[in-house]
């Protein structure tokens, strides 16, 4: 047996019928207890090609989604890391591990009182533990900023490596714990009239799963993301994630702490040069037609022919975080997985020429933000590409009356 388990097709072909058993509904305990007797230690890489070859062989990805928590609990202290490289003071896995450290800390406080709430009496009580949870949950969703630098900087490097499932596994992951915490903000912001045993089903349906699917994310993290991200990313690579997280900021912990990153030229990194570009209707230079992009009241990304993430504006407010490493990404891969779908349809509506634009408008964090496609064409019709515009449309939404121009100043 030993020879078998030595064999690395062996160990994932023992893994992958586990986790199916796992599919299949069998209890988490049992599998661990037969998994530990096959398996002492099992290389990560193992278990990020088979959770690829499942979703490839067509276990759908909101079922992996589904079995990531289990099968993770399964593995947990199982999966051999060893063979990772050691990491630089500074480097962004020691960044992204000093924040999991913050938010391990303000867990292990909301924990504290999730076993007070157990004695609460009153429902002054209540109401006083209730208002302490709501400040450590105010605090954990920064973790928006740790899941925003794996979104948009640590998985377009993976992605270019063909490493594909993990993050889209993760992805959903993230979106699956921002809205566990936005539950637990909804209901603690109505605890004024808690009784004392409201605040522990409280504790138990919302606020518990919520905190613990963070704590679940990390032993991912650590376990799995962290070790492989170390193996494919190169020197280089890391070296501009560094220089962009910045751009993102920091979850829980002190940006003055964090190491500054070489400066960069940016006339030199944008490409400038003395000469005119030429248009038919004018002419200008890079730099002219750089400031010209980044002053427009608009968000601009643009998407080529192939699907792949080619340009996007810089303006001094962007409304949705954009970081160089997207450029050359598929834009599918831009998105949510829960997205990915309407994503598909406009593409494919636009390529088809049934459409040539699709609008959206959400309010999020008191602002009306106006998002819309456009296909773009040349002048036969041939499909050149998608262009993104979102507009922060809060203030001209409030506009009444006139402003001419002889009234400026």
């Amino acid at each position: 047996m030993s020879e078998l388990i030595q064999n690395a097709e062996s160990r994932k072909k023992i893994l992958k019928h586990m986790i199916l058993q796992l599919h299949g509904g069998e209890a988490p305990g049992e599998v661990k207890n037969r998994l530990a007797e096959l398996l002492q230690k099992i290389p990560y890489q193992d278990v990020v090609e088979v959770e690829q070859e499942l979703m490839a062989e067509g276990l759908p990805q909101e079922e992996v989604l589904r079995l990531c928590d289990v099968h993770a609990r399964v593995l947990e202290g199982k999966t051999d890391r060893a063979a990772a490289p050691a990491i630089q003071p500074g480097h962004p896995v020691e960044v992204l591990k000093s924040e999991n450290r913050a938010l391990e800390k303000v867990v292990e406080k909301l924990q504290d009182l999730y076993r007070r709430s157990v004695s609460v009496q009153d429902s002054q009580q209540a109401h006083s533990l209730a208002a302490e949870m709501s400040v450590l949950f105010n605090s954990l969703t920064e973790v928006n900023l740790h899941y925003a630098k794996k979104e948009n900087l640590v998985f377009p490097y993976l992605e270019k490596q063909g490493i594909t499932g993990p993050p889209k596994v993760m992805w959903g992951k993230h979106d699956e714990t921002r809205r566990m915490l936005k539950a637990a903000q909804q209901v603690l912001g109505v605890s004024g009239t808690l009784a004392s045993g409201d605040l522990e089903a409280m504790v138990e349906t919302v606020l518990k799963p919520a905190s613990q699917s963070i704590l679940e994310m990390i032993l991912k993290e650590e376990e799995i993301l962290f070790p492989m991200c170390l193996d494919k990313i190169s020197g280089k690579d890391w070296q501009d994630i560094e220089r962009q997280m910045p751009e993102i900021g920091f979850c829980l912990i002190d940006a003055g702490a964090v190491r500054k990153p070489a400066a960069q030229d940016e006339t030199r990194s944008a490409g400038i040069s003395e000469g005119n570009i030429s248009l038919p209707t004018g002419a200008m230079n890079a730099a002219e037609l750089i400031s010209i992009l980044n002053t427009l009241p608009v968000d601009i990304t643009f998407v080529d022919s192939d699907d792949k993430v080619r340009y996007f504006s810089q303006g001094r407010e962007r409304i949705f975080a954009r970081n160089r490493s997207i450029l050359g990404r598929d834009v599918r891969l831009c998105h949510p997985p829960s997205s990915v779908h309407v994503v598909e349809r406009i593409l494919a509506d636009f390529k088809s020429g049934k459409r040539d634009s699709a609008p959206f408008w959400i309010q999020t964090g008191g602002k009306f933000i106006h998002i819309e496609y456009f296909a773009l064409r040349d002048g036969n019709g041939r499909y050149l590409g998608t262009l993104e515009v979102s507009q922060d449309l809060t203030l001209k939404k409030s506009l009444t009356g006139e402003q001419r121009l002889l009234s400026y100043g």
